[in-house]
């Protein structure tokens, strides 16, 4: 869809915080002829899915498939398919996900199965995917479950080109990653947003009681590498810890350092 010349503000996973989301469009003064784009994982875990997807509608949002809009989205298909005899009932969503489903309307659901697994944007030299990619992989032979659900590489029965740090542990996939172009991706909470070289991280764990992280360009402006990202993101912080695992990010954080 064509717009008028913005900016592009590039969200990290929000977890049906929707307050934030609010304060967080209020935070960067988006305006109609700004782009939004969400990472991924817009919903589940915290307290209003079907509010986030509302907002997405209004602002027009390109809407990157997380692993958490695959589970639910690939799960009602499944549904509907057994419901017209073919193929098995799938199994149950689980106490969260069944939660998320009954409180979608058709036009949530509509907007998560659209969403494709990565979206580009040429002209800040970027690649927007909800968890990442395997270095040293062309993107066209990357597996999608690699773009919805990857955190690190290495690590014992790595089978990843290779990449292996020192007796196999574990490395962040974009500590190796070398673009172009740029990636932009969500899924691995931490308390701080990822900024390697080639690849930027905005998921700071809001859910947990961290924070809703945008990265904010302006029309034709290029990614700017590691660190320099940091002066273009604006984040504020959670109303409350929706999820009871408030440590999860720094606990991570220690076993992939």
């Amino acid at each position: 869809m064509k717009r008028n010349m913005g900016r592009t503000v590039i969200v990290g996973d929000v977890h049906g915080c929707a307050d934030e989301l609010d304060a967080l469009l209020d935070r960067v003064a988006f305006a109609s002829t700004d782009r939004l784009v969400l990472a991924g994982d817009l919903v589940a875990r915290g307290p209003d899915s079907s509010r986030v997807c509302e907002i997405a509608r209004r602002c027009t949002a390109v809407v990157v498939r997380g692993n958490h809009e695959e589970k639910l989205v690939v799960w009602r298909a499944r549904m509907h398919a057994n419901m017209k005899g073919l193929g098995k009932r799938p199994e149950p969503l689980g106490r969260v996900h069944e939660r998320v489903a009954s409180s979608l309307r058709a036009a949530d659901w509509a907007l998560l199965a659209g969403a494709p697994v990565s979206w580009d944007l040429p002209e800040h030299g970027l690649r927007v995917v909800h968890a990442g990619v395997v270095p040293g992989i062309p993107f066209d032979a990357q597996d999608r479950e690699t773009l919805l659900r990857i955190r690190t590489v290495g690590g014992p029965g790595f089978e990843g080109n290779g990449l292996r740090g020192k007796k196999g542990e574990e490395r962040l996939w974009g500590e190796l990653y070398e673009g172009a172009p740029h990636v932009v991706f969500g899924h691995n909470a931490r308390r701080d947003p990822q900024l390697h070289p080639w690849a930027t991280g905005l998921d700071t764990a809001c859910v947990y009681g961290g924070r809703l992280t945008a990265l904010v360009l302006r029309s034709g402006e290029r990614m700017p590498r590691g660190l320099a990202a940091r002066a273009l993101l604006v984040s504020v912080v959670a109303r409350r810890v929706y999820v009871g695992e408030s440590r999860r990010a720094d606990e991570r954080e220690r076993r992939v350092a």
